[in-house]
């Protein structure tokens, strides 16, 4: 596999910039903003590494492949007993103090929000960790607390109550000042206040690495965590899933990294879906192929993502609308206008009409 343009191989000193990720598709993104930066910086990849299994084999795939692109990679099991964290942040505490820039994939995170603690005038960068770029943006805008959508007006309960300084001090640092560029990396349709610098992700390392992919016939589906969120109702999520792959001969289902094994199974018992876990983000693995000619989804990262990732493949995305229905009752109030502006926004996808509640 070839080296991305612009980027140099590990250097016996000290990386000029750090990523810290915690997810796939974080680290995926790191790739592309690799690829894309025309500063040609030394980079070294912090792994944060999480517990569910899933994604920690996703992680290992794409820490291979970030080896194989001549980047420093290193894994820190930052969630493997109660010492773990104070552990982590004295063994990073060094390299974040020598490095120049801080690139992140979710500012939302409590251990991100943790290290960010431990910089002041850094160069800081912030990579797609999906959908939720948009609401980062948007809190930036209104001054509001870093909190992911899902769990707007929710009560706070004593661990964020405790954390509350913590987020406070890690949104001053993702503000732009003076002594501080602030720059966001992103694939998400977004209007960042001023002062932040927004650079397009276009997936190029992605279609430059795999494919172009073999396109079979009929339609594949791509599985949300919404349910495992607590935003969606079980019973409504199974039957829309059912109808929809009825109505467009789907026959393969994409599962989320974050989807149950119960819930999974349940999809494949009462629709006759195959379900497919994969062992790579799916920006990877449709552009790896095969791929069906129709990608079904629910509105999620994918929306925005996957056009862009098969472009010039022939591959149509098609979203379908979560009605109000189908949520909890427990919802976020945020969770349906929020869902609502992830499909209205995304580019060159087939909207499907909504249906009611499925009965």
């Amino acid at each position: 596999m070839s080296r991305p343009s612009g980027v140099r191989g590990p250097a016996a000193g000290s990386p000029r910039a750090i990523a810290f990720v915690e997810s796939p598709v974080q680290l995926l993104n790191v790739l592309e903003w690799a690829r894309a930066s025309v500063t040609g910086e030394e980079l070294t990849v912090v792994v944060l590494s999480p517990t569910d299994p899933m994604s920690r084999g996703q992680l290992r795939r794409m820490a291979e492949l970030a080896r194989d692109a001549g980047f420093t990679v290193r894994w820190q099991e930052a969630r493997g007993g109660a010492s773990a964290p104070l552990r982590t942040i004295r063994e990073l505490a060094p390299l974040l103090r020598k490095a120049e820039r801080i690139v992140i994939g979710d500012p939302f995170s409590r251990y991100v929000q943790l290290l960010l603690t431990l910089v002041s005038s850094k160069e800081l960068t912030v990579v797609d960790d999906g959908t939720a770029t948009m609401e980062f943006i948007a809190q930036l805008v209104h001054g509001e607390p870093l909190v992911r959508w899902h769990r707007r007006g929710g009560r706070r309960g004593p661990r964020e109550l405790v954390l509350a300084p913590v987020s406070a001090v890690a949104r001053r640092r993702l503000t732009p000042s003076r002594t501080r560029s602030v720059e966001v990396f992103t694939s998400m349709p977004v209007e960042a206040p001023p002062g932040i610098t927004v650079t397009a992700n276009t997936f190029e390392w992605t279609k430059a690495t795999f494919g172009p992919p073999r396109i079979s016939k009929g339609a594949d589906m791509v599985g949300t965590s919404l349910v495992e969120t607590g935003v969606v109702d079980l019973e409504q999520y199974v039957t829309a899933v059912g109808s929809l792959a009825r109505s467009h001969g789907a026959t393969r289902y994409f599962a989320h990294r974050r989807e149950s094994v119960e819930k999974l199974h349940r999809l494949a018992t009462e629709t006759g879906l195959e379900i497919v876990r994969p062992d790579l983000p799916l920006e990877l693995i449709a552009r790896r192929g095969p791929i069906g000619s129709t990608v079904l989804s629910f509105p999620s990262t994918v929306v925005h993502t996957l056009p862009l990732a098969l472009a010039g493949t022939g591959v149509r995305v098609a979203v379908w609308d979560i009605a109000p229905e189908w949520l909890k009752d427990n919802a976020s109030p945020r969770a349906h206008g929020f869902l609502s502006g992830v499909t209205g926004t995304a580019r060159d996808v087939h909207r499907l009409p909504r249906l009611s509640a499925p009965a």
